[in-house]
């Protein structure tokens, strides 16, 4: 997704995010990297148990 595709308030948001960033050192950001990372992982794990649940998905229709 480029810029030309997020709200005026998501760009707010990520301009934020990177002033934020230019502000760490650099092992403060590679762990803070690594972290978001993670929360992605997690966020699409989620979303996947989302669905399999709403198009039951792996469940069995007795």
């Amino acid at each position: 997704m480029n810029q030309a595709e997020l709200s005026l308030e998501q760009q707010f948001a990520l301009r934020s995010f990177a002033d934020q960033v230019k502000q760490m050192s650099h092992e403060q950001a590679q762990e803070f990297l690594v972290e978001q990372y993670r929360h992605m992982i997690v966020q699409k794990a989620m979303y996947q148990e989302l669905l399999k649940h709403e198009w039951k998905l792996g469940l069995e229709i007795i």
